[in-house]
């Protein structure tokens, strides 16, 4: 009964958020109008943070309330795999014929968010180098992430800003046909983005319900479900814009919200608590598959500047190997990140 009552609050969330992000799309794309900003720009940053904002608050509040700073950077990390593995695959299956991309996205999206993961790779690393927290024989490396590291990808993504703003400079808008308000987008793009708020919200939580009484790893739901949950906006927002055609905001906010959730989000928790023990053991590897994952994402875009529906299902089944990967690590079948948590129930 209980499994029952979790799975519809899942649904009404689902619906809850589909409709948050379709106003969330109508009034970022207004208010990019009203201010003359390149199509790129306004999928790479206002629409980006904007559907970005679930895995802000989950760090925050996992690091604040919960004090697990580790399960913020697992639904992130996992977030942003999501993001750049299923949205694009499933945007690119949902066309005609393939999801085209352009140079901008190739050669300066997809690399700046390659800069931006070593970006937080280098912080990570910096923290277990200079920072190390005493560990037990056998046991995983640790390090304390501290203000000043944090600060490392607050850097990253002003210069990130200053790119962006670099394009605006360099672009000549279209002729405006028709009168915006802006006051009233901006009143819609924040109501928006309470509603986002309100429905993932609910689909995390529900998650978590449905986690628990399966008995799943709290390590593997923060790393799939909660990562999942939190990217549900920036996938209806993308794959909403592949089926209007507008392929370089579908693939530009993917690449933004990512941007904006390694240099930004996970280093938000830091700047508010003073400090952090991240879990390089961890993280390490996590890194390494999201790295893998960009980089095939930069290959698949660059071959014919588009993804056909071949390599859209490519980037799909790389997500469910990856899953599946995860899922035999947190049950102990596979081994090659000794310091995963162990299932319940499981000898650790």
């Amino acid at each position: 009964m209980l499994i029952a009552l979790y799975a519809l609050v899942a649904l009404v969330s689902t619906a809850i958020i589909w409709k948050g992000s379709a106003l969330l799309e109508s009034s970022a794309e207004q208010l990019s109008r009203y201010y003359e900003l390149p199509e790129v720009v306004q999928g790479a940053v206002i629409v980006a943070i904007g559907s970005s904002f679930p895995e802000l608050s989950t760090t925050v509040l996992s690091t604040l309330v919960h004090g697990e700073f580790e399960l913020g950077v697992s639904a992130i990390v996992g977030s942003a795999i999501f993001n750049i593995l299923v949205i694009p695959g499933v945007a690119g299956l949902v066309v005609d014929k393939q999801l085209d991309a352009n140079r901008d996205l190739v050669y300066k999206e997809a690399q700046f968010y390659m800069i931006a993961v070593a970006v937080l790779l280098l912080t990570f690393s910096f923290a277990a180098i200079y920072n190390p927290v005493d560990r037990v024989a056998d046991g995983p490396i640790l390090g304390e992430l501290d203000r000043g590291l944090a600060l490392i990808p607050i850097g990253g993504y002003l210069l990130y800003l200053f790119l962006q703003y670099q394009d605006t400079k360099d672009y000549t808008p279209p002729p405006r046909d028709e009168e915006i308000r802006p006051g009233a987008q901006w009143l819609t793009l924040l109501a928006s983005l309470v509603i986002i708020l309100a429905g993932v919200e609910g689909l995390v939580r529900a998650a978590i319900a449905l986690g628990e009484a399966f008995g799943t790893p709290s390590f593997l739901w923060g790393l799939t479900v909660v990562a999942a949950g939190t990217s549900v906006p920036d996938a209806f927002v993308s794959v909403r814009a592949a089926r209007a055609g507008n392929a370089t905001t579908c693939i530009a906010n993917v690449l933004g919200s990512n941007v904006f959730d390694l240099l930004v989000a996970i280093p938000a928790g830091v700047l508010i608590a003073g400090a952090a023990v991240v879990n390089y053991s961890i993280a390490g590897p996590l890194m390494g598959v999201l790295t893998l994952a960009t980089v095939v994402l930069f290959v698949t875009m660059r071959t014919g500047m588009a993804l056909s529906r071949r390599e859209s299902a490519l980037l799909l089944l790389l997500y469910v190997a990856f899953v599946v990967w995860i899922t035999l690590e947190s049950f102990a079948v596979v081994d090659l990140i000794p310091s995963l948590p162990p299932a319940p129930g499981q000898a650790s």
